[in-house]
């Protein structure tokens, strides 16, 4: 086994660690290591991201639903249009995109860079959310109101978004609980991990129709990241984890500048 290929395995660690962590972000991670430490092509990548971060959410959603932190009603409102939209944009958009879209002054921009470099956009926004980390924990137990038209609304384009880069978008799922459901932070946090679980593993079904899947692979990889879980969840009992938080966001945006270079300069 070649030194990168056991650092993609690490990566895997590092994944579930920072979930455990810091309760969200470490999926942003799981394309990158499989791109770039696994070498696999992106399409598979997201697809895979789409498995490990479902299973390694529905780990975090299991252990807040016996906390009794979930809001069922809320979750399954937004998941619905959610899991429509990832699950059709896995199995007919992505294979419908061809392999090279568009050349600009001799640049062939192709379906495999695009999806990349969105994904770098992504990471972008999500270390801006992370490092300005305004939001207000809270227990309060105000009364859910629901904003039907903007949840689908957010439910649909979240799936996309989540089809297309195979990252669970929490921080994309959080703040719309919170302005259109009105739940209170801890229970937004707690319900966007199952809603994450679902749309997920829905999404990944419409890969597993058009891809070869490597279950072996794919299973170890899992696995090591829901180890890196319960290995972060043990350890936050010692580190601060919204200290975390922040310089985990300086380092996606890093990390989102260092793959647009990179897929550039290719």
């Amino acid at each position: 086994m070649e030194v990168i290929e056991i650092l993609g395995y690490v990566g895997a660690l590092l994944i579930g660690l920072v979930l455990g962590l810091i309760g969200g972000g470490g999926s942003i991670l799981t394309v990158p290591i499989l791109v770039y430490a696994l070498a696999l092509n992106p399409v598979v990548a997201t697809a895979y991201s789409l498995f490990v971060v479902g299973a390694t959410s529905l780990i975090g959603a299991i252990k807040n639903m016996t906390k009794g932190m979930v809001d069922f009603k809320t979750a399954i409102i937004f998941a619905i249009p959610a899991f429509i939209a990832v699950y059709l944009t896995r199995a007919y958009l992505i294979p419908a995109i061809p392999e090279e879209l568009f050349e600009v002054n001799g640049f062939m921009v192709t379906k495999n860079l695009s999806i990349m470099l969105f994904f770098a956009i992504i990471m972008l926004l999500a270390s801006f959310s992370m490092i300005r980390n305004r939001r207000k924990d809270t227990n309060e137990e105000s009364e859910v109101t629901y904003n039907y038209p903007l949840i689908i609304v957010e439910g649909l384009v979240v799936g996309a978004i989540t089809g297309i880069v195979g990252a669970g978008g929490g921080f994309l799922i959080i703040p719309a609980l919170v302005l259109f459901a009105k739940l209170p932070m801890k229970k937004a946090v707690a319900t966007s991990l199952l809603i994450i679980a679902i749309k997920s593993l829905i999404g990944f079904l419409g890969d597993v129709q058009n891809l070869d899947i490597d279950w072996v692979f794919l299973l170890s990889f899992t696995g090591i990241s829901i180890l890196g879980i319960f290995l972060g969840i043990w350890l936050n009992k010692f580190i601060d984890g919204k200290k975390l938080k922040k310089v985990f966001g300086w380092f996606v945006l890093i990390m989102g500048v260092y793959i647009i270079y990179k897929e550039l300069s290719m």
